[in-house]
């Protein structure tokens, strides 16, 4: 019994971290409800068994624009969830020709200005019993402009069930099916080639219809695991026009890919119309990388596993794993090996939990990222509220009892709760460790993203193996436990000292919260952790073995409704309505926030540009900011060269800062990244800095841009 509520207690854990919660209404940003979105059908009434077009109708301020299903360098696309009765059908979403638009810092995007339709065919069974249907949508966008933001709607219309139906919305369903790709002509119209010359595609398209166009442009769709470049004209002669399509990260033997080419009179007119570009099929092999490489970096996981044991952000919780091991000494060889391997197997669990999640998402067609779950504020709230509630029985509030038992149960003395105990001591210790990346953890984590699921999932369990290594080493030579204090009653002023180390983490997931949702998100989630304490004061109190059953009852009601009625209002009204921190409006000290258009400039006036890539719950971030990037040298170095340090703040999980990330072969911050516009690359650093290494590199950069 105890270990089952263990187990479904971790698993119900590991799920609710990935619950990511949209920003809904109406996008309310400086007075101005930046879209207006609405669910339109193009018929006034349903036909049982007759097909119709309904969409999601998108009506943007200007200046702002969404994206379409390949957003470019940035961006995220809009999505819509239908929810229809039992037996209707749902078509692909149509998606018309998007305009290409570029932005300072060389980012193209692909998306929509002004109003866009998003089109889907919808087909009703053949008999419908009711008066009339309610179609019922979630959608959910990304709207951007200086800045990026993040909305969300339910949105309904209801129409009535007839024999008969006539159009409606006529005009606007003809504009927007005008501007959707067709498919590609027959071979008397146009032909088309494929040929790839090392890491570059090019299409050449022959066709007599072409040159009748001023503007011809080549509109990639890349599978999931490809990275594109910036398609070109690369000629154009007659009938005849070739692309280039550069690849950023594909396999050897990728050899076609998907898109549409758009032509018009004018770039972005709205007379533009596009052809989908037929395909070839990769030839199938058996490894896109060779397995010496594939082992390489199996083996930069392991060991950056093994090195997130000594990274800052695992310090919080590395008391914790010593005292397990404490009170472990001098019990049964068998005992300890059992804590051990339970201990492992909560390591194992998380981070393949999360590769399995991870692949998912990748499978889906997203962006994926190392510590995605940190960029969730609701993630942060929890592990906040997890984080208070072992603060607190080790303080000795309260104290869990299960049947036929007096040990202090899975939230009982760290290390003495048997093995769900010490198998929940993994997933929590490994939870709190995933902020980071570590030497040769990046790298390979770059590489693993790239690849197949079966890569994925191997990547993450070198990984786990490389973290639980020292401890279950230490269980297998339990020996060495001589070396640590013998257990005894001074372990009870240790708990309570262990307890304080906890709210100094609680402190850091508190600042984290700040930096996602500003000092009102803080203040409301503060309530929300303080009625917890109470609760909680309140189980060690009156939930005794001693106290009646009726007793003991009236106090788990009022804990019930303490804790449902505080999350109800302040998490679900309070904190869910909590602004947004302005990252980007402060930067503290001499560093500036980082902006594409920012970067751009500074490199067009010839400056080195250096790029702090950080997030306010990476550990590994801070220490380096403390430890390097704001000592008195580096800061001195800086200056001497004119070196203008920019910050990118990837707190909230910013979708330019993701794809940039992606370029560099990362997963996540920390990133350091040094421009200088004459230069033919970036310099990149190490994820764990060093002064020599900062100082070095400022001294060879600056060198190569005076010879030149």
């Amino acid at each position: 019994m105890k270990l089952a509520r263990s187990l479904l207690f971790a698993v119900a854990f590991s799920l609710s971290i990935f619950a990511f919660v949209h920003n809904g209404g109406g996008q309310i940003y400086q007075g101005r409800e930046l879209v207006k979105a609405e669910v339109v059908a193009d018929t006034n009434a349903i036909v049982p068994g007759k097909p119709f077009t309904a969409g999601l109708l998108l009506r943007m301020v200007p200046g702002w624009h969404t994206y379409w299903k390949f957003p470019g360098d940035a961006g995220i696309p809009t999505e819509l969830k239908w929810k229809l009765p039992a037996g209707w059908k749902v078509g692909e979403l149509q998606w018309p020709i998007p305009l290409k638009l570029s932005e300072p810092g060389d980012i193209l995007i692909y998306g929509y200005r002004d109003e866009v339709l998003l089109m889907q065919k919808i087909t009703p069974p053949a008999s419908v019993s009711d008066s009339a249907v309610r179609l019922a949508a979630d959608a959910n966008w990304l709207v951007c402009e200086k800045i990026c933001i993040p909305g969300s709607k339910s949105l309904q219309v209801e129409l009535p069930i007839s024999t008969a139906s006539i159009p409606a919305n006529k005009d606007l369903f003809d504009h927007f099916r005008r501007l959707l790709p067709q498919s590609w002509p027959g071979a008397d119209i146009a032909t088309a080639k494929w040929s790839r010359d090392g890491s570059n595609l090019h299409l050449n398209v022959i066709s007599a219809t072409l040159p009748n166009y001023a503007t011809i442009d080549f509109y990639p769709l890349p599978e999931a695991n490809v990275v594109v470049g910036h398609p070109s004209v690369e000629s154009r002669r007659g009938n005849e026009i070739s692309f280039r399509i550069p690849l950023e990260s594909a396999d050897q033997t990728f050899s076609s890919i998907q898109g549409l080419v758009v032509f018009a009179q004018s770039a972005n007119g709205d007379d533009r119309a596009a052809w989908s570009v037929p395909t070839t099929a990769p030839a199938v092999v058996a490894e896109s990388t060779p397995v010496r490489g594939i082992l390489t970096f199996l083996l930069f996981g392991f060991l950056g596993g093994f090195i997130l044991n000594l990274m800052p952000c695992v310090l919080p919780v590395i008391s914790l794993k010593i005292f397990g091991f404490i009170q472990q000494a001098g019990q049964s060889r068998q005992k300890i090996l059992r804590s051990g391997l339970a201990f492992t197997a909560g390591i194992f669990a998380w981070f393949i939990g999360l590769a399995v999640i991870l692949i998912v998402l990748k499978s889906a067609g997203h962006q994926i990222t190392w510590a995605v779950q940190f960029t969730n504020p609701y993630f942060v709230l929890f592990m906040s509220a997890v984080v208070l509630v072992f603060a607190l029985n080790l303080f000795g509030v309260f104290e869990i009892s299960l049947p036929q038992s007096a040990t202090r149960g899975l939230l009982g003395a760290i290390g003495a709760a048997g093995d769900a105990g010490s198998f929940f001591q993994g997933v929590f210790a490994t939870v709190l460790a995933t902020p980071c990346t570590a030497p040769f953890l990046g790298t390979a984590l770059g590489f693993a993203f790239t690849q197949s699921a079966a890569i994925i999932l191997a990547m993450f369990v070198a990984i786990a193996a490389g973290m639980s290594a020292p401890y279950l080493l230490l269980s297998v030579q339990p020996a060495w436990l001589r070396f640590v204090p013998k257990p005894g009653p001074w372990m009870l002023r240790v708990k309570q000292f262990m307890g304080f180390l906890l709210l100094a983490t609680l402190l850091f997931l508190l600042y984290v919260l700040g930096a996602q949702r500003g000092n009102d998100g803080v203040i409301w989630a503060s309530c929300f952790l303080l009625a917890l304490s109470i609760v909680c004061w309140i189980k060690g109190a009156f939930v005794t073995p001693t106290a009646s059953t009726k007793a003991r009852a009236r106090a788990i009601v009022m804990m019930l409704i303490l804790f449902l009625a505080s999350g109800f209002y302040f998490v679900g009204e309070k904190f869910r309505s909590s602004k947004l921190a302005a990252i980007q409006s402060e930067a503290a000290g001499d560093w500036r926030p980082f902006t594409p258009e920012r970067l751009q400039g500074e490199l067009n006036e010839g400056h080195l540009v250096f790029v702090d890539f950080t997030a306010a719950w990476c550990l590994t971030c801070k220490f380096n900011e403390a430890s390097v990037l704001e000592s008195e040298a580096v800061r001195e170095a800086f200056q001497r060269h004119n070196v203008t340090k920019l910050k990118a703040d990837w707190t909230n999980g910013d979708p330019v800062i993701t794809k940039l990330l992606q370029q560099f072969g990362r997963p996540g911050v920390p990133l350091y990244v040094l421009y200088a516009g004459n230069l033919a690359k970036p310099v990149v650093f190490p994820e764990l800095l060093t002064k020599s290494i900062v100082l070095e590199k400022l001294e060879t950069v600056s060198r190569s841009v005076a010879s030149q």
